[in-house]
C-alpha cells in the first residue's frame, strides 16, 4: 500500500513540485520514494512506498514494464498475481521477472491482455496511474469496490491527482474554493459521496472506474466509464440465484473465504488481523488460523466504560482460535487527543466518530505488523445491520398510513441510504400522520436552515421493502465512503496496509447471489456467515448483543473539556463567514442538544465540518 501522485503540465520545477506532492503522502509510503518525468509530454509521476511485496529495489516505482513502453504508479495490493501470470504467458509467451513484486506482474499483464482484460481479471485492491508513452495516453483506475482513494482536478487547465486532496492542493495554481454545494449532502450523512469533495474543482473517482486522458490531455480529452458497475452485477446475479440447500452455501461461503485469506496473508512483512470480538472479525481471524498456522497475531483495544468494551470477548475467541492476541486499553482521555488529528487524516470533513477507535487498534498494531485483515463489509454483504429487518417493518408500516403520508414517508426513506434513513425515519412507525410530520419536519428542514439552502439530496430509490436491496443501496455508497475512507485514512496515517477479505470478487458476488432468507430474517442476521464462524469458534462465545466500535458521544460532549470545546466551536462558527452553515441554527441545534440531547449526530457532524474548516490552511 502506497501513495500515488501526479500531472500533466508544461511548467517550470516539474520536479519540485512533484516531490511536495509526495512528501504530503509521506505516511503512505516512508519506505521510499520516486518519480518519473516524461519531458516531451510533460507527464510527471510520483509515488511513496509502504515495502510488503518484494521489499527490493526492483519493487520501487514508478516502474517501467520491460519494453519500457508503460510506467506507472500504483497503490494498493493484487492478490492473484499467479493467475495474471499464467494469462501473460498463454497471450504472449513467458515472461522473466525481474523480481517478485505484484507491480511488475500488472505491468505485464497491462502490455499483454491490455487494460480492460487486465482490469477484469484483477482480484485485489488498487488505484493506479498508467502512462502509454506509445500511445501517449495516460489511464488511471480505482479498485471495484473502492477501497484505494482516488481525487482529481484539473488546475489552469493542468490535470493533477494524487491519492489524497493534500497532495493536490500543492500543485501552484490550486484555488481554495469550498464546495458549497456539497454541505448539505454532508450534514445529512457524515461524509461527501463520490465524485464530489469539499474543495471546488477536485473529484473523486468512483469505484469501478477507470479514466482516460489522450493528447493534449485537455478535459475535452478526458473519458470516464465504469469498468464494473456493482448495480449491474448484482442485478446479473439477481437473475441467476444461488440454488443449493443453506448447508451447500456455508460450505461455498467457507471455502471462498479460506481463499481469500489465504491469498491476502501473503506479504513479504508481517500480517496480522483485528479481532473486535464480533461475527465479522472473529470469522477472519479464525480462518487466518486455519491457514497461516501457529503463526497468527490478533489485535483488538478496550475501554474503561463496560457499555463500549468488547475486550474480554475477543480475548476468549482469541485464546480459543489460538493466537498471539495482543489487548490494549485505551483511556478516555487518549480517545479525545485523536479529535484534534481527524482533519489531518481524512483531508475533507469525515464524521463518523468510531473514526477514533479505528485509528487507535491501527496505531496499536502497527507495533508489531505491516498489514492487517479486517472484518469490514460483513454488515453490508451478509445482512448484519439490526437497522436492515427494522427498516423492513418500517416499509411494511407505511403501507397502513392514509395515502399523503405513505408517499412523505416514502420520500423520505428514499433520500438516503438505509442506515442513515433508519436513524431519521423511526417516528414513521407511529402510525399516525401527526408524528410522521414531526419526523420529517425536524430532519429536512433542520439540514437545510443549517446549511443556508435547500437540500439536493436524492439518490437511486430503495427497492421497496426488499432487504438485498437495502443492503446493495449501502455497499454502493455507505461503504465505500464512510466504512472504507475511515479503514484506509486511519491505516494510513500510522502506515498500516489494511486487507478486507470479504470484499474479495469471489466472496462478495457469491453473497450478492445468495436468498435472503439465508443472510437475515427479522430475529437473526449474518446466518450463513455465523454457520461458518461456528466450525471454528462455539457459538456460546459469540451469542451476545452486539455493542459495536463506537464511541461514547453524548458523555463527551456534555462532560468536561470536550463539552467545552464543543460549545465553543458550535457557539461561534466560523465556517458561518463563508455560509456553510447559519451560525444562528448551529448555537440553536447545540442549546437543544445541552437541554434535551437531541440530534448528537447532526452536532457532530457539525463539530467536524468546523474543525476541518479551522484546520483547512495547515492539511
Amino acid at each position: 500500500m502506497c501513495g500515488i501522485a501526479g500531472f500533466i503540465a508544461d511548467v517550470p520545477g516539474r520536479e519540485d513540485i512533484i516531490n511536495r506532492m509526495d512528501q504530503r503522502l509521506y505516511h503512505r509510503g516512508p519506505d521510499a520514494g520516486g518519480c518519473w518525468i516524461d519531458e516531451n509530454s510533460g507527464v510527471t509521476l510520483g509515488h511513496r512506498r509502504l515495502s510488503i511485496r518484494d521489499l527490493s529495489s526492483a519493487g520501487a516505482q514508478p516502474m517501467k514494464s520491460a519494453s519500457e513502453r508503460f510506467v506507472i504508479v500504483y497503490n494498493g495490493e493484487i492478490y492473484n498475481t499467479g493467475a495474471l501470470k499464467e494469462a501473460v504467458e498463454k497471450a504472449s509467451g513467458a515472461r522473466e521477472y525481474r523480481g517478485t513484486s505484484d507491480t511488475e506482474v500488472l505491468l505485464e499483464a497491462f502490455e499483454s491482455l491490455g487494460v480492460k482484460k487486465s482490469l477484469d481479471t484483477i482480484k485485489g485492491m488498487f488505484a493506479f496511474a498508467l502512462y502509454d508513452r506509445e500511445e501517449k495516453k495516460l489511464t488511471l483506475a480505482r479498485d471495484r469496490f473502492g477501497e484505494k482513494p482516488l481525487y482529481y482536478a484539473f488546475i489552469k487547465g493542468h490535470f493533477v491527482f494524487a491519492s489524497e486532496i493534500a497532495a493536490i492542493r500543492c500543485f501552484p495554481g490550486f484555488e481554495d474554493e469550498i464546495n458549497r454545494e456539497v454541505i448539505p449532502e454532508y450534514m445529512l450523512l457524515g461524509y461527501i459521496p463520490a465524485p464530489k469533495t469539499i474543495w471546488k474543482g477536485v473529484y473523486k473517482l468512483p469505484p469501478g472506474c477507470v479514466m482516460e486522458l489522450a493528447e493534449p490531455f485537455g478535459e475535452k480529452k478526458c473519458k470516464k466509464q465504469r469498468y464494473y458497475d456493482l448495480r449491474k452485477k448484482a442485478e446479473e446475479i439477481y437473475e441467476q440465484p444461488f440454488k443449493g440447500s443453506f448447508a451447500e452455501a456455508v460450505d461455498e461461503l467457507d471455502r471462498r473465504l479460506k481463499a481469500a485469506v489465504s491469498s491476502m496473508l501473503v506479504a513479504d512483512v508481517p500480517v496480522g488481523t483485528y479481532l473486535s470480538g464480533g461475527i465479522d472479525s472473529a470469522c477472519i481471524t479464525a480462518l487466518a488460523k486455519a491457514v497461516k498456522g501457529e503463526d497468527t497475531s490478533s489485535f483488538t483495544i478496550g475501554f474503561d466504560d463496560p457499555k463500549y468494551d468488547e475486550a474480554p470477548f475477543a480475548k476468549a475467541i482469541a485464546e480459543h482460535i489460538g493466537t498471539k492476541h495482543n489487548e490494549q486499553y485505551v483511556s478516555e482521555a487518549e480517545m479525545k487527543a485523536v479529535i484534534p488529528k481527524i482533519p489531518y487524516i481524512y483531508g475533507e470533513p469525515y464524521a463518523d466518530s468510531s473514526q477514533i477507535p479505528t485509528y487507535l487498534v491501527s496505531r496499536m498494531a502497527r507495533e508489531h505488523v505491516t498489514v492487517v485483515l479486517s472484518g469490514d463489509a460483513g454488515d453490508e454483504l451478509f445482512g448484519g445491520y439490526a437497522t436492515y429487518p427494522k427498516m423492513l417493518k418500517l416499509w411494511n408500516r407505511t403501507k397502513c398510513l392514509p395515502s399523503a403520508a405513505g408517499k412523505a414517508a416514502g420520500k423520505m426513506l428514499k433520500c438516503v441510504p438505509g442506515k442513515t434513513a433508519y436513524r431519521a425515519g423511526k417516528c414513521i412507525a407511529a402510525r399516525n400522520i401527526r408524528e410522521l410530520k414531526a419526523a420529517v419536519d425536524h430532519y429536512d428542514p433542520l439540514i437545510a436552515s443549517l446549511c443556508g439552502h435547500d437540500m439536493s439530496i436524492r439518490r437511486d430509490p430503495l427497492g421497496g421493502g426488499d432487504l438485498k436491496e437495502l443492503m446493495l443501496d449501502d455497499m454502493l455508497v455507505y461503504h465505500p465512503e464512510d466504512i472504507l475512507v475511515k479503514v484506509d485514512r486511519a491505516g494510513m496515517a500510522v502506515s498500516l496496509e489494511n486487507r478486507i477479505p470479504m470484499l474479495d470478487k469471489d466472496v462478495a458476488e457469491f453473497a450478492l447471489s445468495l436468498p435472503q432468507e439465508y443472510l437475515c430474517d427479522m430475529n437473526n442476521g449474518k446466518k450463513v456467515l455465523k454457520e461458518v464462524l461456528y466450525r471454528y469458534v462455539p457459538k456460546e462465545l459469540m451469542d451476545r448483543p452486539k455493542k459495536g466500535f463506537s464511541v461514547p458521544l453524548n458523555k463527551w460532549l456534555t462532560e468536561g473539556d470536550t463539552a467545552e470545546w464543543a460549545g465553543e466551536l458550535m457557539n461561534s462558527p466560523q465556517c458561518a463567514k463563508d455560509r456553510l452553515v447559519d451560525g444562528r441554527i448551529v448555537s440553536k441545534l447545540w442549546a437543544e442538544f445541552v437541554k434535551n440531547g437531541r440530534s448528537p449526530r447532526l452536532v457532530w457532524n457539525v463539530l467536524m465540518l468546523e474543525q476541518w474548516y479551522r484546520a483547512r490552511g495547515d492539511i
